[in-house]
């Protein structure tokens, strides 16, 4: 079976370490635990990709070069030319319903009006591919997320930059997401969400 694994994001230096490109900051860090080769670019797809295997599943990885709301296009494009069904497509992103270092493995669920997964889910016609939501919110005293209130703070929040002490806690959480991920590919969803989502 072919995977594909999609870290989202906007391109490009002044989005770099933001909240909104928390998925790009975690597959770079997931590529370098599992040993893939650097990006290339690849022009028809408007993304970096980069492939190998994990056990005896072939992984492509791919930072859309789109903009968020575009990304649909990159993961359309592969998806096709690699003939990977959606069910095998894992899209890691940024969640605001979760508090910052924590992560959820979830299939088949709404956006939750993240333009990035509309655009995914736009562009495959199904929502029947795997998510890993990472939360980037604050957290409140009994441990849920206290997420930013009104359209211009969230939009502040989510292109805000990750202060030091925060990129400290995600290189922290890469420790789990990258296993995570792994376990998606060689142990199957049902599995990896019975092992992760209880931790």
């Amino acid at each position: 079976m072919n995977f594909l694994i999609v870290g989202l994001g906007n391109p490009g230096e002044e989005y770099e370490n933001t909240r909104h490109s928390v998925g790009r900051i975690l597959l770079e860090n997931f590529r370098k635990s599992v040993d893939f080769p650097d990006w290339q670019e690849n022009k028809y797809a408007q993304a970096l990709c980069t492939s190998g295997k994990i056990g005896k599943e072939k992984v492509d990885l791919i930072l859309p070069e789109t903009f968020m709301n575009k990304s649909g296009k990159s993961v359309s494009f592969l998806s096709t030319k690699n003939k990977i069904k959606p069910e095998n497509i894992i899209v890691v992103y940024d969640d605001l319903d979760l508090p910052l270092g924590k992560f959820k493995i979830s299939f088949n669920r709404g956006s939750g009006g993240h333009k990035g997964l509309e655009s995914v889910a736009r562009s495959l016609k199904t929502k029947e591919f795997v998510r890993l939501r990472v939360g980037i919110s604050a957290e409140d005293k009994n441990g849920r997320a206290r997420k930013p209130q009104g359209e211009k703070k969230v939009t502040d929040f989510i292109l805000g930059k990750f202060k030091n002490p925060e990129l400290e806690i995600l290189k922290k959480l890469s420790k789990k997401t990258s296993p995570a991920l792994e376990a998606i590919v060689s142990l199957g969803l049902e599995k990896a969400m019975g092992e992760w989502n209880s931790k």
